[in-house]
């Protein structure tokens, strides 16, 4: 059985796609902008941008019953490789005690106000 979850963003119907895909014993939490997605806000800093992107993974892992703690892969989009040092303080609280498998990738992403874009998957323990 399969669960799909939403975040309610316009991304989401626009594209064709889940925010997470449950399947059993795994979790896929579709690529995670900063917006805030019940507002549609972005912040202007990648500090922000990467914290609204953990919370709503966490709403979406927790939704499925599983915990951030549950991640296994993490994947990091940043625009410019210039905001590693402000975003690696974020990416310590959130994911420095669980430790994933992690690939970071410079590119552009789908809107200009975008500075992050984060991918996990998670496997209950």
């Amino acid at each position: 059985m399969v669960k799909y979850i939403s975040s309610g963003s316009s991304f989401e119907e626009k594209l064709g796609y889940s925010r997470a895909i449950i399947k059993g014993d795994w979790a896929f939490v579709s690529g995670v902008t900063g917006y805030n997605y019940k507002t549609m806000d972005m912040p202007n800093n990648i500090a922000q941008q990467a914290t609204n992107c953990f919370e709503t993974i966490q709403s979406s892992l927790k939704e499925g019953g599983f915990s951030l703690s549950d991640t296994v892969r993490v994947q990091y989009t940043l625009t410019n490789s210039d905001l590693v040092d402000e975003i690696a303080p974020i990416l310590k609280k959130y994911m420095g005690d669980i430790r994933p498998a992690a690939t970071m990738i410079i590119a552009n992403l789908m809107k200009p106000e975008m500075l992050v874009e984060i991918e996990i998957t998670a496997l209950k323990n």
